[in-house]
């Protein structure tokens, strides 16, 4: 008999839905379009996608999403967001006094990158995915990154001295948009989360600092100052 599949909501309110849908399902989950908060008590897991952060804040305070997004969050059901999911999962905007969920112990910067026309992609090497030896091709849209990490905060791949993806217990972040590209290996990682066997074997969400997690050999040194002050 074959095991269920895990069902993973993709939030729809704006941004790269279908492309994130097909990359979890490439993975072996069952994606389903998130439209409403009554729909999030069906999912084992959430991805918050891409798009415009603001405008998709918006919606997510009006459709009552914050409330229940932040108590299942709490609960321990595995978050993803990618770009403006980042941005909407941080509990710090830089420059900026308000957050929206305030789930993910990081301070991130919008637009850090620059405009539309920044765009670029580059090579990472990213910790806990498969193969973490193989480069993963990133796509960066006008993406934020982190300025500041938490303790708890795992470091999983640094751009230019910068952290663009990161991972603390059962939520996970990256800047820029892995489901624009054929590499499925960071989906996998969200999934594995997902099914729990991203947990330790102790039962305890991976955590940890930049000696157990940093992406780079040698980019220890050069991102030790991101950490928060206590």
């Amino acid at each position: 008999m074959q095991s269920k599949k895990p069902t993973v909501g993709v939030m729809a309110l704006q941004g790269a839905v279908r492309e994130h849908i097909r990359s979890l399902e490439d993975c072996g989950a069952r994606g389903v379009l998130v439209k409403y908060p009554s729909e999030l008590s069906l999912c084992d897991g959430l991805v918050i996608p891409g798009g415009e952060s603001t405008t998709i804040g918006r919606l997510m305070s009006d459709y009552g999403f914050v409330e229940e997004i932040r108590r299942l969050a709490e609960e321990g059901m595995p978050v993803y967001g990618t770009c403006a999911g980042l941005i909407l999962m941080a509990k710090r905007i830089a420059g900026e006094e308000r957050t929206l969920l305030g789930l993910m112990d990081v301070t991130v910067r919008r637009n850090a990158y620059g405009r539309q026309v920044d765009s670029f992609e580059t090579d990472l090497l990213v910790k806990d995915i498969e193969q973490e030896g193989r480069p993963f091709r990133a796509v960066f849209i006008r993406a934020p990154w982190i300025e500041e990490v938490g303790p708890g905060v795992r470091v999983l791949a640094v751009h230019r001295e910068r952290v663009v993806a990161a991972r603390q217990g059962n939520l996970l972040a990256t800047a820029f948009h892995p489901e624009l590209t054929p590499d499925r290996r960071i989906h996998g990682l969200f999934l594995r989360m997902v099914t729990g066997r991203g947990l330790s074997s102790g039962g305890k969400p991976l955590t940890g600092g930049l000696e157990e997690g940093s992406p780079v050999e040698g980019e220890e040194e050069k991102v030790k100052g991101l950490w928060k002050k206590k």
